[in-house]
This record gives structure tokens, C-alpha cells and sequence, in this order.
């Protein structure tokens, strides 16, 4: 279902180069499928595909089914990687403009991710004659942007309905044995759903965090969790010679040969939401020790028009890692125009996939004469079974490009730094002398 194609890179490898890379690549692999290496715990979504919560799952889709039938809108609050999968999803496969079609199914807001009051007043406004739930994904409760975003949304919930109604309204997804949220739910009544312990946020798109909201959005979550199994048993099936695998041998050779940043680049705008989730999966996956490739994204052919020219001709430090789609979802055809005034004619009676493809192929033409490699990764079609096996792939290469840096793929230790320097300048409780000391640094600055 997915392939990683070269052609447009393959100028750049030296076959024997990469051959020394082979045990590096082997250990990594064995590494992940074994689960010995480092945080290993943390190994839940490798497995997920055959033996998730079945029982869950139909309690995930009885809810969907309530909330399409009384909600005109679902409020998902929630950071990171409780809300990028599901949001990468529903661009997926019910385009970015979903809150704009006619249809059955609720509106979907996701709320929690910044501290913009705007953005958050924002949506309570145009919420506020709509029939409204709410999801809440957190494992604690206690991180700052989503917990501070629930409770301005829980007073807006409690402007239109009672305490009784609040509890057919309210979703939680969070820790299943502990935590503020946790308990907090119960003292409520609100129906719980589970952050598995043993998956990161960035992989658990495939586990209520990101069922949920998708059942909601009409998604088929069977059949994307099908996608993810067909995904694993490919890469079981054929480990080394695996696109997983080699993709990740590629992502490792560029970066020996100074490629230190991956731009990942669509011609779709559907697919701006999956670049998102794509970076957190590979950011906090890698980037730690000083090590790893740093990820961007880009939409072509708009981001031609700001960043072409920089990839075109400025410093050699990048590779390109293209998503195409083999087969068309929506196409148009190019009319004739009789004065032919823009001087268009030549490719009137042309679908605009095929102006699409030309583009893409002269783009990647281009890139790689200017010293830009070039990883073309296709996919045949926009729906369920593709978005969880293009994912599983993805999960699968991020374990093992990681664990050929020799670095943890699911851990983020980096991410605290920035929190308790945050807390303290707030002024949290137990923060008075970290506050102090960044207050005097700030001021002599």
C-alpha cells in the first residue's frame, strides 16, 4: 500500500556507503521488533493492532453514535499528540474544510493546544446556540494549555446545561487507574475512555485519544485500525527490506552526508494537518543527545512560491521526502479558452492531477540538480485502511531510525524545560526561588 521510491535520490547514495550502515539498520530493527531497547515500555502501539480494547471500541463508537444523534458540535480539548492525530485524520479523510459541509455529523473543534483566549472565546461563540459535547484528552489533567482550556469550556457547559445533562455531554480520555482528570470524572459521572500506559501521545492516535473524536466525524475505526495491521504484518513479514526499514536507512545516510533537515512535502493541502503530526512524531522522537534529524514541512506548489527558491540554492543541509497520491479522491479538467488569454491552452482537456504530477515531477527534477535528495513515498488513496497504514509505517520507521541514533524514540525529557521555567514565572506553588532567579536573569538580559 505504501512504497518509497529513489529514483529521484538515488544519485546522491554510494551504494557501499550505505551498505556499512546495513548492521546499524538490523540491530534497530531487531531492537524494535524484540522490544529491548531503550524505553521499551513504551512499545503498546507495536502491538495495538491485534489486540486492542475491543470492548472499548464499541463503547468509543455507542458514544460517537449518541453525540451525532444530540450534538450539533464536539469540543476536543487536548495537546500534542491528543489532538494532532485525530486532526491529521479528519484532514485526511474529511478535508480541512469538514466544519464547512453539509452533513450528518457533528462539527469538530479542537481547543487546548495554545493559551490564545481568542481562539478559545472564539469557538465558544460560535458554539454557543449549537448543541454542544466535549472530549477532554489528557493522561493527568494538570498540563497547563488543555487543563486551562476545560475549565473555561466546562463554564460555558454549565451556561447551557445542568449537572445531569453535563454527564451525557462530557467525554474524558485519560489515565485508566490515576490522576486529577481521572478522579475528577468520577466524582462527576462522565464517561471514561483510556490513555494506554504504554503508548506516547505522539503514537496513540490509534487508541481512544484518536477513535474517539474520528467515530464521531463518521470515520470507520475498524477500518483504520485494519490499515495498521496490514501495516505490521508487512513489516514483520519483511522487516529489513521493508519500506519502513527503508525509509529509515535513508533518513540515517542523508544525515551522515550532512542532510540535516527533512522537509516533508505534500501537493495536497489535505495533507498540512499530517505534516504536523508527522513532525511531533519524528521531533520528539529524535531530537534529543544533540542528535537527529530536525523536520519541517511544506505544501507544494504554494510553499514554491516562499521556500523554492531557499531550497532551490541556499545551504546543502536538506532532503525532501515527497507524499504522493497514485489515485485521484476529487479532479477537475482544464477548460479551453477560446481567446486563451493567460496562454493556458496548451494543457486544456488536462485533469488537474495530471498538472499536479508534472508538478512534482519537475519540482523533484529540479531539487535534486540543485543538490537535494529527493524520497518520493505514494500512496494510493485517501481513506481509512490507507491513513492507519501509512501511520503504522510511520511509527515503525521512527522506531528504527531512532534506535539507529541510539537514542530513546519515546521518551521527550527536552519538553519539561520550558514548562517549569513557565510555571515559575506564572507562579506556581513550590517555583518561589526558580521564579526569583529567572525574574533577575530576565532583567539583566
Amino acid at each position: 500500500m505504501v512504497t518509497v521510491n529513489e529514483k529521484f535520490a538515488s544519485r546522491f547514495i554510494n551504494k557501499n556507503e550505505m551498505a556499512s550502515l546495513t548492521g546499524s539498520l538490523e540491530k534497530a530493527c531487531d531492537t524494535l521488533i524484540n522490544k529491548n531497547g531503550k524505553g521499551n515500555d513504551f512499545l503498546g502501539w507495536f502491538d495495538l493492532p491485534e489486540n486492542y480494547d475491543k470492548a472499548e471500541a464499541e463503547r468509543i463508537k455507542k458514544a460517537a453514535d449518541k453525540i451525532k444523534r444530540n450534538s450539533d458540535a464536539l469540543i476536543v480539548i487536548g495537546i500534542g499528540g491528543s489532538y494532532l492525530g485525530a486532526k491529521a485524520a479528519l484532514d485526511f479523510l474529511k478535508t480541512p474544510y469538514y466544519n464547512q459541509l453539509e452533513k450528518n455529523t457533528p462539527d469538530i473543534y479542537f481547543l487546548g493546544n495554545s493559551f490564545s483566549g481568542e481562539e478559545i472565546k472564539l469557538v465558544l461563540d460560535i458554539c454557543k446556540n449549537k448543541r454542544v459535547s466535549v472530549n477532554v484528552i489528557s493522561k493527568s489533567g494538570t498540563t497547563a494549555e488543555p487543563a486551562i482550556a476545560f475549565r473555561l469550556v466546562l463554564a460555558f457547559m454549565a451556561s447551557k446545561y445542568t449537572e445531569e445533562e453535563q454527564k451525557e455531554r462530557i467525554f474524558v480520555t485519560t489515565d485508566a487507574r490515576k490522576g486529577a482528570l481521572l478522579s475528577f470524572a468520577k466524582e462527576k459521572g462522565y464517561e471514561c475512555f483510556v490513555v494506554p500506559d504504554d503508548i506516547g501521545g505522539r503514537y496513540s492516535v490509534f487508541s481512544a485519544v484518536g477513535l474517539f473524536p474520528l467515530a464521531v466525524s463518521g470515520c470507520d475505526i475498524y477500518t483504520l485500525i485494519e490499515g495498521t495491521y496490514l501495516a505490521r504484518k508487512e513489516f514483520l513479514q519483511d522487516r529489513l527490506s521493508s519500506p519502513s526499514c527503508r525509509y529509515a536507512l535513508l533518513r540515517n545516510y542523508f544525515l551522515e552526508k550532512g542532510k540535516c533537515c527533512e522537509l516533508l512535502v505534500s501537493y495536497d493541502p489535505f495533507l498540512r494537518s499530517y505534516g504536523e503530526w508527522w513532525k511531533q512524531l519524528f521531533g520528539e522522537s529524535e531530537g534529543k543527545e544533540g542528535k537527529g534529524i530536525y523536520p519541517t514541512t511544506a505544501i507544494f506548489s504554494t510553499d514554491l512560491h516562499s521556500l523554492g527558491q531557499y531550497v532551490q540554492e541556499g545551504q546543502r543541509i536538506l532532503f525532501e521526502t515527497v507524499l504522493t497520491q497514485r489515485e485521484a479522491t476529487e479532479d477537475l479538467t482544464v477548460s479551453h479558452d477560446p481567446n486563451n488569454l493567460d496562454g493556458l491552452n496548451y494543457i486544456s482537456g488536462k485533469t488537474l492531477s495530471e498538472v499536479n504530477s508534472k508538478a512534482f515531477l519537475g519540482t523533484s527534477l529540479a531539487h535534486s540538480d540543485g543538490g537535494v535528495p529527493v524520497i518520493e513515498i505514494s500512496f494510493a488513496r485517501k481513506d481509512e485502511l490507507t491513513f492507519g497504514y501509512l501511520c503504522w509505517f510511520f511509527f515503525a520507521a521512527c522506531g528504527v531510525s531512532a534506535y539507529m541514533l541510539d537514542v530513546n524514540p519515546f521518551d521527550q525529557p527536552g519538553v519539561e524545560a520550558y514548562k517549569k521555567n513557565m510555571f515559575a514565572l506564572l507562579g506556581r506553588p513550590g517555583y518561589e526561588e526558580i521564579k526569583n532567579l529567572l525574574e533577575d536573569k530576565i532583567k539583566s538580559m
